[in-house]
């Protein structure tokens, strides 16, 4: 039997997920750049210069408790009360990061007796969600960081700004280009979907397009790194598809100079080398910042015993 490992330590389950399809309203132009007979690796022209300053983007979550809200007349709605944050890391030849926010709240769908629970060490204002299930919840959270991320971005400048993950919501920030690290969705079509593992550390695929309710460049690139199974060190790359072809193939070619300088290794982190210095460390300073998990949740449940 021949197999091979997965790079990224067990806990972050594998950089792709084989269970993965397009999604039926998502449709893929896989002719940008190139037509399908000619998809082969592309090496960016010896002239790509790499990107001077790099915008790196992040934003981290975390489930403080989970609550009832009751009624006066014995019902109760699930809820849960969140810390999420935002930053920001400029790389210009040092590494400092040049924005933080950090926020809570206690989100639940629509409840009009749902009130901000105070507590000695944080505030969690209502912040609404689209349901009760756990799943909308997340989905609330998330939805909450993700503006978050979108203000932080658009308030600060560089030649790039990497967004860690998809670039839904924040197409129209000046720079931006989506970096997502781990593939649930299939997009290329198995007539050229093994060019994806012919990619060499530095090399990207062709650039196609996917549309759903928004349509942007992609293409897939290969960060430097241990050898593994055909998707080891691959990330995916999005921008706006307001830009011509040629702009974008040129920033492609940037982003594929650009990001294998930041690309970590395996001995200093467990979702190496997709999970970037930068992004690494400014994710790590962000949790940090979302205070300590049991002195919030002690807080939560003293407030719950001693209600206003």
């Amino acid at each position: 039997m021949r197999f091979s490992i997965e790079a990224w330590a067990p806990e972050y389950g594998m950089s792709m997920e084989t269970n993965g399809k397009s999604a039926s309203e998502t449709s893929v132009d896989i002719s940008v750049e190139a037509p399908p007979a000619r998809w082969a690796p592309v090496t960016p022209p010896a002239t790509t210069g790499a990107i001077d300053t790099v915008l790196f983007t992040d934003g981290v979550r975390r489930v403080d408790a989970r609550l009832w809200i009751e009624s006066p007349g014995g019902a109760a709605r699930p809820a849960m009360c969140a810390s999420f944050a935002a930053g920001a890391i400029r790389c210009d030849g040092r590494a400092e990061i040049v924005a933080v926010d950090v926020q809570r709240g206690l989100f639940c769908a629509p409840n009009k007796d749902a009130e901000a629970v105070t507590t000695r060490h944080g505030c969690y204002p209502v912040r609404n969600a689209p349901g009760d299930s756990p799943e909308d919840l997340a989905l609330g959270l998330q939805q909450h960081m993700g503006a978050l991320e979108v203000g932080l971005a658009s308030a600060e400048s560089a030649d790039l700004v990497l967004i860690d993950g998809p670039l839904s919501g924040r197409h129209a920030v000046p720079g931006a280009v989506g970096y997502v690290k781990t593939h649930h969705v299939a997009y290329l079509p198995p007539a050229v979907e093994g060019v994806v593992g012919d990619l060499a550390a530095g090399q990207r695929t062709p650039l196609f397009m996917t549309s759903s309710s928004w349509s942007r460049f992609s293409w897939y690139l290969r960060l430097p790194g241990p050898s593994g199974h055909p998707w080891a060190g691959v990330v995916r790359c999005e921008s706006s598809a307001d830009a011509e072809v040629g702009r974008a193939v040129a920033l492609a070619d940037a982003v594929a100079v650009t990001l294998p300088r930041f690309a970590s290794a395996p001995h200093k982190d467990s979702r190496a080398p997709q999970n970037l210095y930068p992004i690494a460390g400014l994710e790590r300073e962000l949790r940090r910042r979302l205070g300590d998990p049991a002195l919030l949740y002690r807080g939560l449940r003293r407030a719950a015993l001693s209600p206003p």
